[in-house]
C-alpha cells in the first residue's frame, strides 16, 4: 500500500484500488449533511411558525366578532327580527299589486319574490353592521394595539371580514329555517324547496361570496370614518338604495334609465344568483335582462368581492392619521 492505493500484481497486468472516501472526506460528506439537516429542519420550523403568525390572528379577531355579537342579544334579535317583519309586512300590503315578471313561475306571490330579497337583505345589514366596531375599535384604542403589533395587515383585514361572513351566514340560515315555517301560523306562503346537498352548497357558497363582499366594502367605509353616526348616514344614502335597486323589491325593469342603474349595481347579481339557486325551476329560465344566468351572477360577484376586498387592504396599508387618535 502507497499513498492510499493498493496494488495487487497479477502476472502482467496491475490492478490500482482507490478507497471511495478517506477519513477526512467521510467527516467532510458528514458534516454538510448533517449541516443541510439542520437547516431543513429550521426553515420547516420557521415557515410553521409564520403560517401560525399568519393564521392565528385571523382567527382571534373572527372569534372576538363573533363574541362580540352574541353577547349583545338585542343585535341577535334586531338582525333577524327587522327582516321578518319586513317579509310579512310587505308581503302582505303589495300582494294585490304585484305583477310577477316573465320569468317568474305561474302563480308567484308577493313574498315568494321578496323571499331572496330579504335573504339579501340580511346578509347586507350584518354584514355592515359588525364593520362599525372598526370606528368602536379605534376609539377603545384596540384598533391602534392591532396595529402596531407584529401582524400582518392582511391578517386583520381576513379576521375583520371572515367575523362579518360569518355572522352574515349565520342570521341568513336562520331565516331561511325560520321564514317557511311562517306557512303554518298563516303569515307565509308555502314555499317548497328541492335542492339536492349540492345545491344547498352552492346556495351557501354563493351568500358567502356576497357576503365577503358586503363585509369588505363595508370595512372600507368605516375604515375612514370616526363616527358611528357618519356610518349610519352613509348607510342610509347608499346601502339602503343599493338593496332597493337590485331587484329585491321590485324586478328590474326591461328599459329606462331605471333599467340601467339597476343593470350596474353589482348586489343586482347576488340577488339573481340567489334566485337561481334558490329555485331550479328557474335554472331552464333563459337569460333576461332582469334574470342574467347563472355564471354571469357568479362572475360579476366575484369581480365585486376582488374590487371591495382590494380597496380594504389597500385603506389598511395606507398610513393615516385618524389612526393615532
Amino acid at each position: 500500500m502507497k499513498g492510499g492505493k493498493w496494488r495487487i500484481r497479477m502476472s502482467s497486468v496491475v490492478l490500482i484500488f482507490r478507497p471511495p472516501f478517506s477519513a477526512s472526506r467521510l467527516h467532510e460528506e458528514i458534516s454538510i449533511f448533517t449541516r443541510r439537516e439542520m437547516s431543513s429542519s429550521l426553515s420547516d420550523k420557521s415557515t410553521s411558525e409564520s403560517a401560525m403568525a399568519f393564521w392565528l390572528p385571523i382567527w382571534t379577531l373572527t372569534w372576538r366578532e363573533l363574541l362580540r355579537f352574541f353577547r349583545q342579544r338585542t343585535r341577535v334579535v334586531g338582525a333577524l327580527g327587522q327582516p321578518l317583519i319586513f317579509w310579512v309586512l310587505f308581503g302582505a300590503g303589495l300582494r294585490g299589486s304585484f305583477q310577477a315578471p316573465e320569468w317568474a313561475p305561474s302563480g308567484m306571490s308577493y313574498q315568494e319574490y321578496f323571499f331572496p330579497g330579504v335573504t339579501v337583505m340580511i346578509v347586507l345589514f350584518t354584514a355592515i353592521f359588525s364593520t362599525i366596531s372598526i370606528i368602536e375599535d379605534r376609539r377603545e384604542g384596540f384598533l391602534q394595539g392591532v396595529l402596531v403589533a407584529p401582524v400582518s395587515r392582511l391578517a386583520l383585514v381576513l379576521g375583520k371580514l371572515s367575523g362579518g361572513t360569518l355572522l352574515a351566514l349565520i342570521q341568513a340560515a336562520l331565516f331561511l329555517v325560520i321564514g317557511p315555517l311562517l306557512h303554518f301560523v298563516g303569515l307565509g306562503p308555502s314555499l317548497s324547496w328541492h335542492l339536492s346537498p349540492v345545491g344547498w352548497l352552492g346556495m351557501v357558497g354563493f351568500l358567502g361570496l356576497v357576503a365577503f363582499a358586503l363585509t369588505a366594502l363595508g370595512y372600507s367605509m368605516a375604515w375612514s370614518l370616526d363616527s358611528t353616526q357618519g356610518f349610519h348616514a352613509l348607510m342610509s344614502v347608499f346601502l339602503m338604495p343599493m338593496w332597493l335597486l337590485s331587484g329585491s323589491f321590485f324586478p328590474v325593469p326591461e328599459s329606462g334609465w331605471l333599467s340601467w342603474v339597476m343593470r350596474l349595481n353589482p348586489l343586482t347579481y347576488g340577488v339573481a344568483g340567489l334566485r337561481r339557486l334558490m329555485s331550479p325551476t328557474l335554472a331552464e329560465v333563459s337569460a333576461s335582462s332582469s334574470l342574467p344566468s347563472l355564471w354571469m351572477c357568479v362572475a360579476a360577484t366575484c369581480g365585486f368581492c376582488v374590487l371591495t376586498v382590494t380597496l380594504a387592504c389597500w385603506l389598511t396599508h395606507r398610513r393615516s392619521v385618524i389612526n393615532v387618535r
